[in-house]
C-alpha cells in the first residue's frame, strides 16, 4: 500500500455538538465523526479523500454524474466507505462503516453514483451499522487491512461483528 496517498487522518473532533445548550442546531446531523475511505478496486488502494465528504474528492473531481449506470459503459468501480469513529473509556473506535458505489469513466469525465445510497449508508454508518455486504471481498480486506494499519488500538477496541465483516469468507 502507498502511504503517501492516505492523506489526513480520521475525523475526530468532538463528543458532542450540542452539549451545554439547546438552542441553535440541536439535532442538527454532525459529521464530524465521519471520514471517507477510498478504495480503488484495480489498484487495491485505500486512502481517506476529506474533500469525497462534500462530494470534492481528488475520484470526483471534474466528472459530471449521470443519474443512470448505464450512460457510464468504461467506468471503474471505486468504494467510498462512510467510517464514523467513536470514543469509549478504552479509547477511540470504528463505529460503523456503509459501503457505496462510485463508477467513474475518467477519459470521458463522467460518472455514477447513487446519491440515495450514499446518504442511507452515511446515516447507517453514523448509527453504528455495519454495511459492507455490497462490496466485493478483496476491497472488504483491503479495508480491513486500511483501518488496522491505520490505527491498531482503533481496530482493537471495535466491535467483533466490524472485524469479522471484513474478513475473509470462508
Amino acid at each position: 500500500m502507498n502511504n503517501k496517498s492516505q492523506g489526513t487522518g480520521f475525523n475526530i473532533i468532538k463528543n458532542d455538538s450540542t452539549d451545554g445548550h439547546g438552542g441553535y442546531g440541536v439535532g442538527a446531523i454532525s459529521l464530524n465523526n465521519v471520514s471517507p475511505v477510498m478504495i480503488d478496486t484495480e489498484t487495491q488502494e485505500a486512502f481517506i479523500d476529506m474533500g469525497a465528504l462534500h462530494a470534492r474528492g481528488k475520484i470526483e473531481k471534474g466528472i459530471k454524474l449521470l443519474p443512470n449506470r448505464d450512460e457510464v459503459p468504461n467506468g471503474k468501480t471505486y468504494w467510498v466507505v462512510w467510517v464514523t469513529v467513536h470514543r469509549k473509556e478504552a479509547g477511540p473506535y470504528y463505529h460503523g462503516l456503509g459501503a457505496c458505489e462510485l463508477f467513474i469513466d475518467s477519459e470521458a469525465r463522467r460518472g455514477y453514483k447513487s446519491m440515495p445510497e450514499h446518504v442511507n449508508n452515511m446515516d447507517r454508518s453514523l448509527k453504528g451499522r455495519i454495511i459492507v455486504n455490497n462490496m466485493d471481498e478483496q476491497s472488504r480486506q483491503v479495508l480491513g487491512e486500511f483501518l488496522k494499519n491505520f490505527n491498531q488500538e482503533m481496530w482493537d477496541n471495535s466491535a467483533e461483528e466490524l472485524k469479522n465483516a471484513l474478513q475473509p469468507e470462508k
